[in-house]
């Protein structure tokens, strides 16, 4: 159903004249499909005068008998309404359809409309019989005098066109931006039509997801086309070419382009136009500009056509858009293939792509030649030009996996040359190793192509030995990079080319930042940022972004944001969205370590769902969402995200990315006493580390493979572990490793204490947590600083308990009645100790901000063991009445994140049966249904 806006409504309300007032006639002109018949509807339908209805109400009209006329059809108005004397609101739909006849009576009410009476007109302007004169020629006389009004309904704006696709399709529908606006595009926001297209939209199979395709796919509205064959077919056929031409077209265009097109000459041609103009088959969108006043109508004509007349039109069309400045290649291109004109087509692809290459747009670039090359029968010359550039552009931006399997096919062609082959092979492998993460597969091709490209050209090989520099992926050592490094520093030099030297440095600086070469930021300085070249400045900027990205994992935030800065700007300014793109994740990486969680989960998501198409790139927003919903609670996705919901095999993550990832899943393996699973994850990434070589990597696994190890019995490794660590960083300035290798000293020192020797062991973990506390707050990284300073505290105030003479009793036991029975132990007057209990109060705070509830549940859990009643506190159980008590808020909270009762009990130091009853109330005084809709329900923020 086609709603009017009710701005139009208002304004004829507003004009309706008061009783005894002079007649007022309003013309509403609009074209087809408009929503002129609808207007009048929707004033009809209005009751009783405005005084008379309630503020909230719409606008109401005159106490006055409504009259149709609806012009063309059969009957009309009776003989005794056109004598009528008392005022009256006439209500006139589609003057233009009237003859003569019914014009001559329609004028004569019109010039006689009573005091107090309104006539609402409502006519197609382009189907007058007279221009601009809705009631024909003469001009009216009117006795009266009345107020003539004229108003000219609009088409809907974009916003309008949302809204009428949500009420069609609904919210989750399909209603994207993308949809939107394709569809005002081609309806050109006249509402008959859209209403008509989002019909056709809906009734599609598969369902609708909301792509501009999908919109193109659904066709012309019946309705439409109808209208503008019908139109069309009204011309002489001496003048219809100059409607076919505008419809291969496809757009407003000037009047001698058009009649270009059309084959006409000029007389003929300015005459078909201005019949073609009359009839209303084409219309003047701009000044000067013609074509269809519905974008989407010519397609309907262009299917009419005859095939080689069709043909002629399309060559025309391209010779025409040849000669405009600048020239839409990619346009032209089309035209000569549906002209059938093969080699012109493929030389028009060619500039068209080397067009947008130039410009950046290397999304554009992929598509037209991925769609090219899969054309079969394609010239070995052709595909041979084509190809690499295609290559080209999909390395630098963001990849598609039909650009892949176009490659794949292509290197296998033996007609092509070995230099052409080589360096298809090279942005394979590029791709491979990058954008898609098949690492095994990409390293092999990178190989072949470093080696075909060694005799043949030698700057090529350069760039593909670069390639096999970087030591992000798994499997192979650090010194094998290090030795590529060394070959493609030589052929970079012997190549003599700037931009492969460029390339070569830029690799280098990720390397050696990534070991912390001491030399790397004396690298990164040479880096010739300033370069006006704009091959150089491009691999500049992906050497700036490399440092940042490693800077990051070693802890020099700092740092970071310089780094980014300058390489994000250099990146856009040179054209390389796959750099920007990788920037954006090591900012989520930074946000993560430094503590920036407000609004970081979200952020995550919307990169994710900005690059699906290459997962790999989107790795580090998945590893930070997945360490947030570790921290929060949401140990039901935290997996999911850690696995990278499926999207990409997590054997290929880049070392740091698994590694962190790893550490997380132990940690999380280890909260749900899965203890042997901890233990063989800890195995496997350690090995992954170990065997690559890059030991700063191993900061965000140790201090978790560590303790997993020694839990499940196996510390000599755990000891083997530490060891390897420390001989790994040697001297190598990694503040973030260095402050990972003392916790994990920590976490040895403390799970490995013999029992005769525990409180002397476990203070001097207490004292290795607390200089790992004190590293993570210089750097600074406030979720490291917290976990750090919990464990010194969690030691300090275990080796106090030693020295009383044995571990502290549970918190809570079994049942409701126990709990409310057990009480702390006393609470040592030591320094230390209350040292310790007002640095886990402090945690607990910290990790609040953070927005980490499980880990603040933890921390006051362990609280709770030494934390001395408060005084004036009567004895026995505090009643919370029908309120919330602090331990059932904080159980409801752990619930509603995802937690087992056993993950809750082991968190708070509870038996999963106290758990169960704290539960179990919570639901009952909020009166929640479920565990997750404890979330919805009001309650106390926890202690």
């Amino acid at each position: 159903m086609i709603t009017t806006g009710g701005s139009a409504l208002r304004s004829l309300v507003r004009a309706l004249p008061g009783p005894d007032a002079d007649p007022v006639l309003m013309f509403v002109e609009g074209a087809a499909g408009e929503g002129k018949s609808h207007l009048l509807q929707e004033l009809a339908d209005l009751q009783g005068p405005a005084d008379r209805r309630g503020p909230g109400d719409p606008p109401g009209v005159p106490d006055l008998a409504r009259l149709w006329w609806r012009c063309g059809a059969e009957g009309g108005p009776s003989e005794e309404d056109e004598h009528r004397r008392e005022p009256a609101l006439w209500l006139v739909d589609d003057v233009h359809r009237a003859d003569e006849d019914e014009l001559r009576r329609l004028r004569r009410v019109l010039e006689g409309l009573e005091r107090g009476s309104a006539a609402v007109v409502t006519y197609r302007p382009e189907e007058l019989p007279v221009p601009g004169l809705p009631l024909g020629s003469p001009p009216m006389t009117y006795a009266n005098r009345p107020a003539v009004l004229r108003s000219r309904l609009a088409p809907w704006d974009e916003e309008r066109v949302r809204r009428a696709a949500v009420e069609a399709l609904g919210e989750s529908g399909g209603c994207t931006d993308e949809a939107v606006t394709r569809i005002h595009e081609r309806t050109g926001g006249v509402p008959r039509v859209v209403v008509d297209l989002l019909a056709m939209v809906r009734g599609q199979w598969p369902a609708f997801t909301g792509t501009a395709a999908e919109v193109d796919a659904a066709g012309v509205p019946p309705r439409l086309a109808e209208l503008v064959l019908s139109r069309t077919h009204a011309l002489s056929p001496e003048h219809r070419p100059v409607v076919w031409a505008a419809a291969v077209l496809d757009g407003p265009v000037g009047r001698e382009e058009l009649i270009a097109v059309s084959g006409l000459g000029a007389a003929t041609g300015n005459s078909a136009l201005l019949r073609a103009l009359e009839s209303a088959a084409l219309a003047e969108p701009a000044e000067g500009r013609y074509g269809f006043a519905v974008p989407l109508a010519a397609s309907a004509v262009r299917a009419t056509v005859p095939g080689p007349v069709r043909q002629d039109l399309h060559r025309r069309t391209a010779n025409v858009l040849s000669r405009r400045h600048p020239v839409a290649w990619a346009a032209v291109a089309g035209h000569h293939r549906a002209a059938g004109d093969g080699p012109r087509w493929l030389r028009a692809v060619e500039k068209a792509a080397e067009a947008a290459e130039a410009s950046g747009r290397h999304q554009q670039a992929i598509t037209l030649l991925e769609r090219t090359l899969a054309t079969p029968d394609i010239p070995p010359q052709a595909r041979a030009r084509l190809a690499p550039l295609l290559a080209r552009n999909a390395v630098t931006g963001l990849r598609s996996d039909q650009t892949v399997d176009v490659l794949a096919q292509i290197v296998q062609d033996a007609a092509l040359p070995p230099a052409v082959r080589g360096e298809l092979r090279l942005d394979l492998g590029l791709m491979l190793c990058n954008q898609m993460g098949r690492f095994p597969e990409g390293w092999r091709v990178l190989e072949i192509a470093a080696a075909e490209l060694r005799d043949v050209r030698s700057a090529l090989a350069a760039r593909a030995m670069a390639a096999l520099v970087l030591p992000y992926h798994p499997g192979v050592s650090l010194d094998v990079h290090q030795a590529w490094l060394i070959k493609a520093v030589a052929a970079a030099d012997d190549s003599g080319d700037e931009a492969m030297r460029t390339a070569v440095l830029a690799n280098h600086v990720g390397l050696a930042m990534s070991w912390a070469d001491p030399e790397a930021w004396e690298l990164v300085a040479k880096l010739p940022v300033e370069s006006t070249d704009p091959a150089c400045a491009r691999q500049a900027a992906r050497g700036l972004c490399n440092a940042a990205d490693s800077a990051v994992w070693l802890g020099f935030y700092g740092r970071v944001d310089d780094l980014l800065t300058r390489g994000r700007e250099l990146s856009a300014r040179t054209g390389a969205p796959y750099t920007e793109h990788s920037a954006l994740g090591t900012l989520l990486l930074q946000a993560w370590w430094t503590g920036q969680w407000l609004g970081l989960a979200e952020r995550c998501e919307e990169f994710i769902t900005a690059t699906a198409d290459m997962p790999l790139i989107a790795s580090d927003a998945y590893l930070v969402r997945g360490l947030l919903a570790v921290a929060q609670g949401d140990w039901g996705e935290a997996k999911s995200w850690l696995f990278q919901r499926g999207t990409f095999g997590t054997e290929n993550l880049p070392v740091p990315l698994g590694a962190a990832a790893a550490g997380a899943l132990i940690r999380l393996a280890l909260a749900r006493q899965e203890v042997g699973v901890a233990a063989e994850q800890a195995r496997s990434a350690w090995k992954v580390v170990a065997d690559k070589g890059v030991w700063p990597w191993a900061a965000e696994l140790a201090p978790w493979a560590v303790e997993a190890l020694v839990r499940a019995g196996d510390s000599g490794t755990a000891h083997t572990m530490v060891r390897n660590f420390a001989q790994g960083l040697g001297r190598c300035d990694a503040p973030a490793a260095r402050a990972a290798l003392v916790w994990s000293r920590a976490v040895l020192t403390e799970t490995d204490a013999p029992a005769r020797e525990r409180r002397e062991v476990l203070l001097e973990a207490a004292k290795l947590y607390g200089e790992a506390a004190a590293a993570y707050a210089e750097l600074p990284r406030p979720y490291s600083q917290a976990l750090t300073t919990e464990g010194a505290a969690r030691c300090v105030l275990a080796a106090d308990t030693e020295g009383a003479g044995g571990p502290a009793p549970e918190t809570e036991t079994e049942g409701e009645s126990a709990e409310a029975a057990a009480s702390p132990p006393p609470v040592s007057d030591d320094p230390a100790t209350l040292a310790a209990l007002t640095d886990l109060e402090s945690c607990a705070q910290r990790f609040t901000d953070l927005g980490a509830v499980w880990d603040a549940a933890r921390a006051r859990a362990l609280l709770r063991t030494r934390q001395p009643a408060r005084k004036g506190r009567p004895p026995g159980r505090p009643s919370h009445a029908d309120q919330l008590s602090p331990r059932e808020e904080e159980v409801a909270q752990l619930a509603v994140s995802g937690l087992t009762n056993r993950e809750i009990a082991a968190t708070l130091h509870l038996s999963p049966r106290t758990v169960e009853q704290h539960i179990a109330g919570a639901m009952r005084k909020t009166g929640a249904l479920s565990r997750r809709d404890l979330a919805h329900r009001p309650g106390p923020t926890p202690p």
